[in-house]
Order: structure tokens, then sequence, then C-alpha cells
């Protein structure tokens, strides 16, 4: 690894495209070193999203579903902050409990409220994108049943051009949201800073390490959609993974001083 650079408040490191590997197994150890802490929380995020996933379908717009499971790439950075702190509990020799893990002492916490609020609104934004991409592919009608709306998408001209372009839309939002939540959560959890200077900071480690933190998003991506496509199961154990790595990437990217 090399010197830091940036400011001498908000250092961004130089990294190896080996390391988003080392993160996931630094994470993969903190999630086994308190299982029962770790699990209990992957299955809170898993409860939550079958809950959504039954108002959904009582609210009979089940169809949204896909653009929102898209959309908890948004918003997962926010969830995670007692698993970045049972991480630096654990890098720290503190003690780790239930209580400090899911209510976070912060130390910006209104910047990251604000931050929060922020994705938050993004992923109001993003949901109705994908209602409106819906009107302008399908006119507006009512959503179909599940089934059909399956089959409509996947098996028609329509349907599939509909897909692409809301996972063009789609990825490119949360790759802009990744640049400034990566690290920028992290650094609200531990600094006192505004929520700006935590934004851009993280836009420049992404901008600084590319191919690195490109790597590490997709694992991101692929880790968040195997807990989606097993019906939330596989959420239990990727979602505490992804946040314990999450720590391990901002403690190498950002200098210390936290």
């Amino acid at each position: 690894m090399s010197t830091a650079t940036g400011t001498a408040e908000l250092p961004v490191r130089q990294i190896t495209l080996e390391q988003p590997w080392t993160w996931l197994a630094k994470g993969w150890q903190d999630l086994w070193r308190r299982p029962g802490l770790s699990l209990s929380y992957g299955l809170a995020v898993a409860i939550a999203s079958y809950l959504l996933t039954a108002a959904l379908l009582y609210l009979q717009i089940l169809p949204l579903l896909l653009p929102l499971a898209a959309g908890f790439m948004l918003v997962g950075p926010m969830l995670a902050v007692g698993l970045y702190e049972a991480s630096r509990r654990y890098e720290s020799g503190e003690p780790v409990t239930f209580a400090n893990v899911f209510f976070v002492a912060t130390r910006s916490p209104t910047q990251l409220a604000f931050m929060g609020a922020l994705l938050t609104i993004i992923l109001l934004v993003w949901w109705r994108i994908a209602s409106l991409l819906f009107a302008l592919f399908f006119g507006t009608v009512e959503f179909p049943p599940m089934e059909t709306w399956l089959t409509v998408l996947a098996f028609t001209p329509k349907g599939l051009l509909f897909v692409a372009v809301g996972s063009a839309l789609g990825g490119v939002l949360a790759l802009l949201v990744f640049a400034v939540s990566v690290v920028g959560v992290p650094i609200l959890m531990v600094r006192e800073t505004d929520a700006v200077t935590a934004m851009l900071t993280s836009a420049r480690a992404v901008r600084a390490n590319p191919q690195p933190m490109l790597l590490w998003a997709w694992l991101v991506a692929m880790l968040t959609g195997v807990g989606i496509v097993t019906l939330y199961a596989g959420l239990i154990v990727t979602f505490p993974l992804v946040g314990h790595a999450t720590w391990h990437a901002y403690r190498d990217v950002i200098g210390n001083g936290s």
C-alpha cells in the first residue's frame, strides 16, 4: 500500500485489486466472532424485507418489488452501521454487545441522519422513475399478476427492453450512490465531520482506486443479489458479511485518525 494521499484530515490511500477479497475474508472472520449477533442483524434485515414484500402484495403492486430490490443497494450502507461498529470494536478490543451494535453512538449523528435522509430520497426518486418507466413501456394500466409480469419481462421484446433500460438507469444511480457512501457512512460513524466532506472523500477514494472499488461494488452487488434471490434467506449471512467487510474497506482506504 502506498503513502496516503489527499487532505491531512481525511487522507485517501491507494489500494490493490486483491484487497476487496481481503475485506471479505476479514468480514467473514468478524461474522463468526459473535455469530449470534451478526446473524441476528441479518435476520432483522431479512424479516424487514419479507414484511415489505407482504405490504406490496397486499397493495397489489408486487411488480414494483423488482426496482425496490435494486434500490436496496442505495440504502444498504446506512442499514449496516451497527455492523461497522461491531467490527470497529473487534479491532480496538472493546466489548461487543447487542446494545452497542443495534444502538450505535456515532460521532456525527446529525450529519449521518442527513445522509440517511438523502439516500432515502434517492431511493424514492428511483422508485418513481421505475413507475414512470412502467407507464412509458406498458401504458397507464393496472399492474398485472406477478406470474404474468415475470413472463412479460422475460419473453417479450417490450419486457426485455424495459429491463435493459431500467437496469442501465438503476446501475448508473447505484454507482453514484456507491461512490459517495462506500466509505462516506463509516466516516460519519467515527469522525466529527459533515456529510458533504464525507461524501466527497468517499467519491475521491473511488476515483483514486477505480478498479479495486469497482470490484468491491460488483462483489457487494453479487452478494446482495444472492441474498435477495434466495427469498431473502441468504441476507441473513450475506448482509452482515458485507457490512463487516465494509468496515475493513474503510480502514484500508481511509487513513487513521478515527
